[in-house]
């Protein structure tokens, strides 16, 4: 592709509106504006084309869309397999031989890793006859603790083959986090590591990984050998994962799965300490997986994408394993941090593979942003066509940074609104129709409808802000409900319309008449740091098991990098003084309970919090005291001079 291709045309009435090239128009998968039109007529006729078309179906529906408020479910009766769509049906075609994963690891000395179609057919049937040898069942949880190498993907798919649950758990997370989940979801075996690079470190992921199996259901931890650090290996639960393959057979026979069969559990926070456990099915996810990373991302065969989101969120399972090896398409997955050993690292990643899409973080945009354009500049950037961003609403200054200096002015930028509850990404512009609008994500996906509402459940106006709600028939890969806890899925997403519209507990206006839509930010007590998503109360329920601590509250402040970040308010019992040490001791707290994503940017000790005559903690005045904002009237506190107190404590500096 020459230097001079244009991929975008700006818009003559406004120079911040940019819409496809005819260049973009002719290439991309759907670049006709009757697509939303007929997707709306017949969601449901248009959702069973698209899996009829896409997917390999062991056996089709019988019928296609039940919904039973607020339940619902896709393709009753369908029999699939996710492993064998993602892998086995491109094994029988030219695609055996083409990469179907590329790795880099951190250390720039390391060689690379391509595994091919055939490789990964290969790794995937060995490993899901290890798993069938140590008594995992169709039904079973097996817990994924991996770093960002191959075989979390061969994990996961070998998972799938056999009809196992799996539930993928960030390789940051502390081993407390790890556990937590593991006794929720009841795993009966653990797939990690020994350690990874991460900044010119080793991190021994297995001393978490110890901590995680503690009092579980797990009978067996499969340690990969990735960084060839000194580990403690208990005998007769602890297996090296290389000892089990060189004896596994190398074909182990698809599970004849039902579309609504369970594919996934991942935990994510919510507003109580406790992460849930969302829960996918096997053929609508796919089916949502397979057609959004071929209509948003317009993948084709020639082209690397590389999603630098960790596996262990959403956006790594959708777009760094089901998506684009449901489609055919070649991934590159990176080991380590995106500024080692120096800030350019992945534009040296990008020009040294080819990398043609490129989809991230604005947390990281606005860190690459504040490095300057000249390391960008050191790279030959022209393989990319298409950039993405992900994980929360990105500013301005950044969208046009990375369009102008990553993209060249020629690349759209398909800013995408999902959630780990939605599977795949839902609303944002397609790339060969437009509009591409810096902070506007766009508009519904085709064969999806949204509405924004105000408090009474009004549509609101052009314009107007409200909340984002989601209407039936809802998305095939949308979640069938938390794990084990049926009364807080109808509580958390079913209560504030009722129960048949889904409350997504974001913020959103309606940018124009075409259906365009502006994210504005999560409406309750979670908050996204550095694109992660981290609720209040679990960061709050990490800092009072210190024994120093009386009571805490945790709100979200701003930040120009990270988009938001914990601000912990904290008081600490009678007989304790205040301290640096003690401040320091709370900091690895967080980090030891939780992981180093969810340290507070500031801990402000206090002797009280602001609570009403009931005894409630007024998180809108510490919010508003982090946020600088108005705070409003404080006669109905049942302690008002705290808050006197507390602005003086967050507006000193150190």
């Amino acid at each position: 592709m020459s230097k001079q291709t244009k991929w975008v045309k700006e818009d003559p009435n406004n120079k911040f509106v940019f819409w496809p090239s005819e260049e973009m128009k002719k290439k991309a998968w759907i670049s006709d504006e009757s697509i939303y039109e007929e997707a709306a007529k017949d969601p449901v006729s248009f959702w069973a084309e698209r899996a009829k078309k896409g997917l390999e179906w062991i056996q089709l529906w019988t019928e296609t869309y039940q919904w039973n408020p607020p339940h619902y479910k896709w393709f009753i009766n369908g029999k699939i397999n996710a492993s064998y769509n993602a892998v086995d049906r491109h094994n029988k075609t030219w695609r055996k031989d083409k990469a179907a994963i590329i790795w880099e690891p951190e250390p720039v000395n390391e060689p690379k890793r391509v595994l091919t179609y055939k490789d990964l057919y290969r790794d995937v049937n060995k490993f899901a006859n290890v798993l069938k040898t140590l008594g995992v069942k169709k039904g079973d949880c097996v817990g994924i603790y991996l770093p960002m190498i191959p075989e979390v993907q061969i994990a996961m798919l070998a998972c799938a083959r056999i009809g196992a649950i799996h539930s993928v758990v960030f390789s940051a997370f502390s081993g407390e986090s790890l556990n937590n989940r593991m006794v929720d979801a009841k795993a009966k075996i653990l797939v990690t590591a020994d350690g990874y690079h991460r900044r010119g470190k080793i991190i021994n992921l297995k001393v978490n990984a110890d901590i995680g199996v503690r009092n579980t259901l797990v009978k067996h931890v499969i340690v990969f050998k990735r960084a060839n650090n000194e580990v403690n290996m208990v005998e007769g639960r602890d297996l090296w994962w290389h000892e089990l393959m060189e004896e596994a057979p190398i074909y182990c026979e698809p599970e004849v799965m039902d579309s609504e069969s369970t594919l996934f559990i991942l935990y994510t926070s919510g507003t109580t300490g406790k992460p849930k456990g969302i829960v996918h099915d096997t053929g609508g996810y796919l089916t949502v997986a397979y057609l959004t990373a071929k209509w948003d991302f317009d993948l084709h065969d020639d082209d690397i994408f590389w999603c630098t989101a960790d596996i262990g969120w959403i956006t790594g399972h959708t777009y760094s394993c089901y998506g684009p090896l449901l489609n055919g398409a070649t991934i590159l997955i990176y080991e380590g941090a995106l500024n080692f050993p120096e800030v350019d690292r992945w534009w040296e990643i990008v020009e040294k593979y080819g990398v043609t899409i490129f989809y991230t973080a604005p947390t990281a945009i606005r860190m690459m942003l504040r490095w300057g354009e000249e390391w960008p500049k050191k790279h030959d950037l022209k393989s990319i066509r298409l950039l993405g961003t992900v994980g929360e609403p990105i500013n301005q200054d950044a969208w046009m940074w990375y369009f102008n200096h990553i993209g060249n002015g020629r690349c759209p930028v398909i800013d995408t609104w999902w959630q780990t509850e939605t599977g795949a990404t839902l609303i944002n512009a397609l790339p060969g129709i437009g509009p591409f609008i810096p902070t506007v994500a766009g508009r519904s996906f085709p064969g999806t409808t949204h509405d924004i509402l105000d408090e009474t459940g009004q549509p609101v106006k052009i314009g107007e802000g409200g909340y984002l709600v989601q209407k039936s028939p809802f998305a095939p890969g949308m979640l069938r409900g938390i794990y084990r806890d049926p009364e807080r899925y109808k509580a958390q997403y079913w209560s504030i319309y009722g129960d048949r519209i889904y409350y997504t507990s974001d913020g959103a206006i309606w940018w124009d008449d075409l259906g365009n839509i502006r994210l504005t930010g999560r409406v309750d007590d979670v908050m996204k740091v550095a694109g992660h998503r981290l609720s209040t109360a679990e960061v709050e329920n990490a800092l009072t098991q210190h024994i120093s601590v009386a009571e805490c509250a945790v709100v979200a402040a701003p930040h120009d990098v990270k988009g938001e970040v914990p601000i912990a308010f904290v008081v600490l019992k009678q007989d304790v003084s205040p301290s640096h040490t003690l401040e320091n001791a709370l900091f690895n707290q967080v980090v030891r309970v939780i992981g180093p994503t969810a340290k507070p940017a500031r801990i402000v000790l206090t002797d009280a919090l602001p609570k009403t005559r009931s005894g409630k903690i007024m998180r809108r005045i510490l919010k508003a005291l982090v946020k600088g904002e108005m705070i409003g009237d404080v006669s109905t506190l049942m302690n008002p001079e705290t808050v006197e107190d507390l602005k003086k404590k967050v507006n000193q500096t150190d």
